[in-house]
């Protein structure tokens, strides 16, 4: 991930485009390492979380997947627990945009699939162009969606609309994402999300740094207990699921 600051603004860009910006393991790591970054930072004011090239993030790679099955073999309750300690590392790496101070705008261009849509319900606010790609994808994979989405999409959209979408994984483009209330804001194309993008930044950037953070700390504290609460009991889901039980 790169990590670069410019009046205020710390820009965070995934940089996997050979890979459409999937991350592998050292890749939610340095979300993490660069969101706690940003938070300790008293020059950072506000983030900016976007994609290098043509895609914001597709998600994890499934290298992640296939380093689980190689690191966890056995059964019982001990192995149970290691992977559930393991999903719980992961969704730390998302949960680091939320517990950094400075407000997390999210730039979406191209794929955003899977586990960057778990990342995109972290932000703060969203913005993206009008042919993004979106999918909760994880039921296409036969795992439950694990690192934050079903705790956080349903206090951003519709309930029932989240329920649809991680019950069929279907795509839908950034008009939808819109109409849904899932995003602030479709652009036209990248120029105009990048402009729109830096006029929020720059307006965010302009507040008072401690006001803008007891902000956000006050919108977080309403779903705070909620998310924390269904992040343990989804980890333990999945854990149970992925091992077939």
């Amino acid at each position: 991930m790169d990590y670069q600051l410019h009046q205020h603004i710390a820009y965070l860009t995934f940089n996997r485009p050979h890979r459409a910006n999937a991350l592998d393991l050292a890749g939610w790591e340095a979300l993490r390492a660069a969101c706690e970054r940003a938070d300790a930072d008293p020059e950072v004011r506000v983030v900016v979380l976007r994609g290098n090239d043509r895609h914001f993030c597709a998600g994890m790679d499934i290298t992640v997947l296939q380093e689980m099955q190689e690191r966890f073999r056995g059964t019982g309750g001990e192995l149970r627990e290691r992977v559930t300690a393991f999903i719980a590392g992961l969704q730390d790496c998302v949960t680091a945009i939320e517990r950094c101070r400075k407000p997390v705008v999210a730039a979406v261009e191209g794929a955003c699939i899977g586990g960057g849509v778990d990342i995109l319900t972290a932000c703060d606010v969203r913005y993206c162009t009008k042919d993004a790609r979106f999918s909760v994808k994880e039921v296409d994979l036969g795992i439950v969606a694990d690192l934050g989405t079903l705790q956080r999409l349903p206090g951003i959209v519709n309930p029932g609309v989240a329920a649809e979408l991680a019950f069929t994984a279907r795509t839908f483009d950034g008009r939808e994402a819109e109409a849904m209330g899932l995003v602030a804001e479709a652009l036209g194309n990248g120029a105009q999300l990048r402009y729109r993008v830096g006029q929020t930044a720059d307006a965010i950037a302009a507040k008072p740094p401690r006001v803008i953070a007891g902000i956000k700390a006050a919108l977080l504290q309403q779903r705070g207990r909620p998310v924390g609460e269904g992040l343990t009991y989804v980890a333990g889901l999945s854990a149970r699921t992925m091992l077939g039980e």
